[in-house]
């Protein structure tokens, strides 16, 4: 039987490599050659626990070409480039309640984990797997999956033209948020940065206001700027093991505005929930992507890159080959390199 390349967590931050056999295809399939895949923070936080060494390839952010498809689909498939939903649609069975009104990745028989990206070949159902253009690069291919998570919290929290806007968090969902809302008619756009590589790309995907030096100083910004109401929506991207953001965006967001979580936090929270209660806040909780109103978060967020509307190739900062993934891994780690985005690329 044929093999592939594969990386695989070991856990403490370290990986390796394997052979892997060539996933069986089954009729509504296809399998893609991957030639480009993003690190994600998730895949930061998941390896550094010391126990999570897996058996097959994580790696979600997937950007490659069809090289094989089952008897089900069709064979014009085979040579398309493809930004490919690992997640959700990939998966996806396309006959439950979820499958039925576009939320995919709720579906109620959902095909096994098969793998990731961090592998020389994926497989997924066809279906999952969104065509991209040819003026568009690998590595703009393997943002689409994170720039559709920023444009589906962006939808979730029904952001209209010229709102005050507020992000919290500077890594890459963060930054393709400032992007997103910046594309899609935000007003004035602010957000929280730790590092100066990241505020100055902030910067450069649409950001007017960047805040470097703490939460009193991005609080007293957007009350200056709103004349003391706040923020109409705040896009909490940090999540982790503290509650600090999620109060943060509760003081920073005006009476009535709307805070959409896409962090994900990884301990119950605790906080004094009269605030927003007073406030009359809407706290909406955004995961991942789905159909809304007939379209596919991944179907615009490939629109906005492939139009020119956004940027983001710059945002890419390290490429590595898969023989190379525990330097990737390294790099994406350690901020003092300057790394936003690394990706593997073949």
């Amino acid at each position: 039987m044929a093999m592939m390349k594969t990386a695989l967590y070991n856990g403490g931050k370290s990986m390796h490599l394997a052979e892997q056999k060539l996933p069986p295809i089954g009729e509504s399939d296809a399998l893609i050659a991957v030639h480009g895949a993003g690190i994600c923070g998730s895949d930061l936080l998941i390896n550094s626990e010391p126990t999570v060494a897996n058996d097959f390839p994580a790696g979600h952010e997937v950007a490659g070409e069809i090289i094989e498809v089952g008897k089900g689909v069709d064979k014009s498939r085979i040579g398309q480039r493809v930004a490919v939903d690992t997640i959700g649609h990939g998966r996806a069975c396309m006959r439950c309640w979820y499958c039925r009104i576009g939320q995919y990745r709720s579906c109620m028989d959902q095909a096994p984990i098969e793998g990731g990206g961090f592998s020389e070949y994926i497989k997924r159902r066809a279906e999952g797997c969104y065509p991209i253009p040819e003026n568009m690069s690998w590595n703009e291919g393997a943002l689409v999956e994170p720039l559709a998570v920023s444009v589906h919290g962006i939808r979730r929290g029904e952001m209209t033209g010229n709102e005050t806007i507020v992000v919290l968090g500077a890594g890459t969902i963060g930054l393709t948020a400032v992007a997103a809302a910046r594309s899609l008619g935000a007003g004035k756009i602010f957000i929280s940065a730790r590092h100066e590589h990241q505020a100055m790309m902030a910067e450069r995907l649409g950001a007017d206001v960047v805040i470097t030096s703490g939460s009193s100083d991005l609080l007293e910004s957007v009350y200056a700027s709103t004349q003391g109401r706040g923020a109409d929506v705040t896009i909490e991207t940090v999540g982790g093991n503290s509650v600090a953001t999620l109060e943060q965006a509760i003081e920073v967001t005006r009476v009535q505005g709307r805070i959409v979580v896409l962090g994900g936090f990884r301990k119950p929270l605790t906080t004094n929930w009269l605030n927003p209660l007073l406030k009359e806040q809407s706290i909406i909780f955004s995961s991942c992507y789905s159909v809304m109103n007939g379209r596919h978060d991944f179907e615009i967020s490939i629109d906005l890159i492939a139009s020119g509307r956004i940027q983001l190739q710059q945002m890419v900062t390290h490429c590595f080959g898969l023989d190379q993934i525990q330097n990737a891994f390294n790099t994406a780690y350690d901020k003092s390199t300057g790394s936003i985005k690394v990706q593997i690329q073949s």
